[in-house]
């Protein structure tokens, strides 16, 4: 049995392997509509989410499957003190594959060694988000056509940004990527992701506060808000929150095929006016989350 802590524990095999099932998903959706009958998810969120609770409830849904959980820790019996743990080991009895949040890092690590079925690490805290990288990779995929030879920017919040973190991680283990980091000072990314993931895989890399000044280059780029709860200071979070906002005028001299990201939820850091436009490609990426949480839950539950 496998779980799904970091997108590092997959192999790059593996998630070559993930997306193109998701892309056949796609292709051919009646084939896998009753994969999951008579299986259940839970989703145990300890922490708000529309997107990613939601997505993985219509993909155990279109999987023929069906779903149980809670989507806050005030409906579970965490406000009795029960463990992270014991909440573990109590839903493996009722469920066959389980997707968690929690606001504390490392906990769904330590659900799944108390679990005795698969579990998904759906976000802890700053730490980690596997499954949005995941959509991330497809989302990449199906606008470029490969995960290799591309210049990638990442804009905003990159120092508590774990989608930022996560999809740095899975991109520095294709060939040819070149990472382009637009940030306040502030919000610079962290000195090891540099060292331990950039440096050591010998990924070329800038850094810049000027968004527009590294535009023309980009073949994507991964917009993300900053985020209020990361913060220790009001001021600090109001002074730099509308830092890079995004609209038309700084797409003038984008290249004519390049893909806007956002893992969402946007405050206004990419402007309303850029959603018509055909290079954002947020919304779809939306859509390709659930795509690539049904090829995980098949992979998990080992479904042929």
């Amino acid at each position: 049995m496998k779980n799904l802590m970091n997108i590092t524990d997959l192999a790059v095999e593996e998630i070559d392997e993930l997306v193109a099932v998701a892309e056949d998903i796609i292709a051919n959706p009646v084939k896998y509509r009753d994969k999951c009958r008579y299986k259940k998810l839970a989703t145990l969120f300890f922490e708000p989410s529309t997107r990613t609770r939601l997505s993985f409830e219509a993909a155990m849904l279109e999987l023929g499957g069906s779903v149980l959980g809670f989507s806050e820790a005030n409906s579970s019996s965490a406000v009795k003190g029960e463990s992270v743990a014991d909440t573990a080991r109590t839903v493996s009895c009722y469920a066959d594959i389980i997707a968690m949040r929690h606001p504390k890092e490392g906990a769904p690590l330590v659900a799944s060694m108390a679990a005795s079925v698969p579990i998904i690490n759906a976000g802890d805290g700053g730490h980690n988000h596997p499954t949005q990288t995941l959509t991330d990779l497809l989302t990449i995929k199906r606008e470029k056509g490969r995960l290799n030879n591309l210049t990638i920017g990442f804009c905003g919040d990159l120092k508590f940004g774990r989608t930022v973190h996560s999809l740095i991680e899975a991109m520095a283990r294709y060939t040819g990527i070149r990472v382009v980091l637009i940030s306040p000072d502030e919000l610079k990314l962290p000195g090891y992701l540099k060292k331990e993931t950039l440096d050591a895989k010998g990924i070329e890399y800038l850094e810049t506060t000027d968004l527009s000044a590294v535009m023309p280059e980009l073949d994507i780029l991964y917009m993300t808000r900053v985020q209020r709860e990361r913060f220790f200071n009001e001021e600090d979070y109001l002074r730099l929150k509308d830092s890079y906002i995004l609209t038309p005028a700084k797409l003038e001299n984008a290249k004519s095929d390049l893909a806007i990201l956002h893992p969402l939820p946007r405050v206004n850091e990419i402007h309303t006016s850029v959603d018509s436009d055909p290079r954002a490609c947020y919304f779809r990426q939306v859509l390709n989350g659930k795509f690539i949480r049904m090829a995980l839950i098949l992979k998990l539950l080992e479904v042929e």
